[in-house]
């Protein structure tokens, strides 16, 4: 389940701060028995406010009933910068029909704002797909926080075809553009232009450039399971058409499944394991499974750091 986002509010003019809120909603629902209840959304305890301290966290709609003075002492608080990258090349928008992994990983991201927001963490944005696009620092203003909602805005409706992934560089640039530890978010089908295993070897070098730099990563691999994964088609002749280098190729899937679900299985293996040698958090995103455990996946690791 897709959490009951509505595709006609991912039309032009979709406020994606209302539907983030509507994500979080949901996720925050579902969280009500788990170790991460109250995530700050709720406070862990009361005690007696003490002369002198802040203010802030006084809970005034008590003292409004007791007449006493309590502050509310919040769980998990951190002053954490987490940088969310999301991938924007043109294999992003698919599929074209339904819920593409562009507008899920614009979702998510949005909703870990609206997350973060709340224990007054930082958050920046990058927007990459043959070259950085655009990359913000780490704030927690609402100014900051509407900027970069309008930016994701600008992208959800507005796939270009043609338009190449150059992960390697990017992230390179990424590392040296970043200063400062944060936790590195991830949204990538991670599709790019690998003819080999070097090719391969690169990515992980720019993920060890970002280690180096004491940045915690997490990779959120974006796919659609069934044609993309499982590549699983109707049994008859197909005309597909690469969304990033407009090459063309006419077959029957029936024939070729057998060989795309091992090469893919390769991959991903490959994938998993030099993650797992980098210490890199590697997490599968299924548009099928909806937004709920990519989110959890994230807070999992949000936790690990406080």
């Amino acid at each position: 389940m897709l959490n009951k986002i509505n595709l006609e509010d991912l039309k032009e003019g979709v406020n994606i701060e209302l539907l983030a809120r509507q994500v979080v909603e949901g996720f925050i629902t579902g969280l009500h028995k788990s170790p991460f209840h109250g995530f700050s959304v709720e406070f862990a305890e009361h005690r007696l406010y003490n002369e002198g301290e802040s203010v802030k966290n006084v809970d005034w709609k008590l003292f409004a009933k007791t007449e006493r003075m309590f502050t509310k002492r919040f769980e998990e608080e951190t002053n954490l910068r987490c940088h969310l990258v999301l991938d924007a090349s043109s294999s992003m928008f698919y599929p074209e029909h339904s819920l593409n992994k562009f507008q899920f990983s614009a979702l998510c991201s949005a909703a870990i704002i609206n997350l973060l927001k709340k224990q007054r963490d930082a958050f920046g944005l990058t927007v990459f797909a043959e070259d950085v696009e655009i990359l913000t620092p780490a704030k927690s203003t609402i100014a900051h926080e509407k900027y970069i909602y309008h930016q994701l805005e600008k992208y959800l409706n507005e796939p270009v075809r043609n338009k190449k992934t150059n992960i390697v560089v990017c992230l390179h640039k990424i590392a040296e553009s970043l200063p400062r530890r944060s936790m590195i978010v991830l949204f990538s089908d991670l599709f790019d232009n690998f003819s080999n295993e070097e090719d391969l070897s690169d990515v992980f070098s720019a993920f060890q450039h970002l280690k180096f730099n004491k940045h915690e990563i997490i990779v959120f691999n974006v796919l659609e399971k069934k044609h993309e994964l499982e590549f699983d088609f109707e049994n008859r002749p197909y005309h597909f058409i690469d969304s990033e280098t407009g090459d063309q190729i006419k077959l029957n899937p029936a024939y070729h499944m057998k060989d795309y679900r091992e090469k893919m299985a390769s991959f991903k293996n490959n994938i998993d394991i030099k993650c797992a040698q980098l210490r890199v958090d590697l997490v599968d995103a299924y548009l099928e499974d909806g937004f709920n455990p990519t989110l959890n996946a994230w807070l999992i690791k949000r936790n690990r750091m406080s």
